[in-house]
C-alpha cells in the first residue's frame, strides 16, 4: 500500500521524510522509501532482527532497529520526530501517514 502511495507523487517532487506506524516495518515499504531518497520514521517492531543490508532501506532499517535498542523505543521516539505523528492523528479526520515534502529554494 505505501509504495503505491507514493507512486502517486510525481517523481521530481522531492520527500524529507515518510512517518508511519509499525504496520509498514516492511522490506516493501523501506525499500520504496529508500527509491525515493527519502528518510524513514517507522518504529521497528519490538522484537526486531536485523535485516541483510544488501538494499539501502534495509541498510536504513537496520540502522532504526540500532539506535532503537541503544536509545530505548521512548527516546528514540523523541529523537526521530515519531512522537509528532500522534498529533496528526488526534485530529478529526486525521492522516495514518505523514509525508514531508522537502521546499527547496526557502532558505538563501
Amino acid at each position: 500500500m505505501l509504495p503505491d502511495l507514493l507512486n502517486q507523487i510525481p517523481p521530481d517532487q522531492s520527500l524529507g521524510s515518510v512517518t508511519a506506524d509499525g504496520a509498514y516495518d516492511t522490506r516493501k515499504c523501506h525499500d520504496a522509501i529508500a527509491a525515493r531518497n527519502a528518510h524513514a520514521v517507522i518504529p521497528p517492531r519490538k522484537n526486531a532482527k536485523l535485516w541483510k543490508p544488501d538494499t539501502p532501506g534495509a541498510k536504513a532499517r537496520n540502522e532504526a532497529v540500532q539506535s532503537s535498542k541503544y536509545l530505548g523505543r521512548a527516546l528514540w521516539r523523541q529523537v526521530t520526530g515519531y512522537h509528532r505523528r500522534s498529533r496528526v492523528e488526534t485530529k478529526p479526520l486525521g492522516i495514518m501517514l505523514r509525508i514531508t515534502l522537502s521546499v527547496s529554494g526557502c532558505i538563501e
